[in-house]
């Protein structure tokens, strides 16, 4: 039987100060930023990568990477971005390592792609379509461009700005948000045309 992990009230803690915590040696604040994060972080990988067990292995070393440099954490980024630059940069050098062929995410969370395909839910025929677009939204961000998928997933499954995509990435504000507006004409005008090929007006 699991035991339960304590957890450090939230609303006293920011991840920043937990991170300095964790640092001194309080396992716990760890533990709570672990929880906090796991879920995001996990996701992060299997969007853009489509294989589950080489999202775990670039987990699993990005909260490796995080212990590792606890000991040099200073709070003058926000936790998150400092959290994700790490995954970003060891994401960049497996694409930069291997070159992969990009897979299509088949995780059944689809929470964050689904308010991409906004439309109306009340009638079955309706559902049906969204539902149609929804897949094939997510061949279509398997055909980005690494630079522009990664920007489109922080932005809509993450909910991060530009401006904090920009210090994950290290690239310009103004890079991001072209990065961003690409992405969603490139979905855009993907899914429309999929959409036309199968025959649907």
């Amino acid at each position: 039987m699991a035991l339960a992990i304590p957890q450090l009230p939230t609303h006293e803690h920011s991840d920043e100060q937990l991170m300095l915590c964790y640092a001194k040696g309080d396992s716990k604040a760890f533990e709570q930023l672990y929880l906090k994060h796991k879920g995001a972080l996990y996701r992060y990988f299997v969007r853009q990568l489509g294989d589950k067990q080489l999202a775990e292995d670039l987990y699993q070393e990005t909260w490796g990477r995080v212990i590792r440099a606890a000991a040099n954490y200073e709070a003058s980024a926000k936790f998150t971005t400092w959290l994700y630059r790490i995954a970003h940069n060891l994401l960049i050098d497996h694409v930069r390592a291997v070159k992969p062929v990009d897979l299509v995410a088949t995780d059944e969370d689809e929470t964050g792609l689904d308010t991409f395909v906004a439309g109306e839910q009340d009638k079955p025929d309706v559902q049906w379509q969204e539902a149609q677009k929804s897949l094939l939204l997510k061949t279509c961000i398997a055909l980005l461009p690494q630079v522009q998928k990664e920007a489109f997933i922080l932005n809509i499954e993450m909910g991060f700005t530009a401006a904090i995509i920009s210090d994950i990435a290290g690239v310009t504000l103004e890079a991001t948000k072209s990065r961003i507006r690409y992405a969603y004409q490139s979905l855009k005008d993907c899914v429309s045309a999929k959409w036309q090929e199968a025959g649907h007006e």
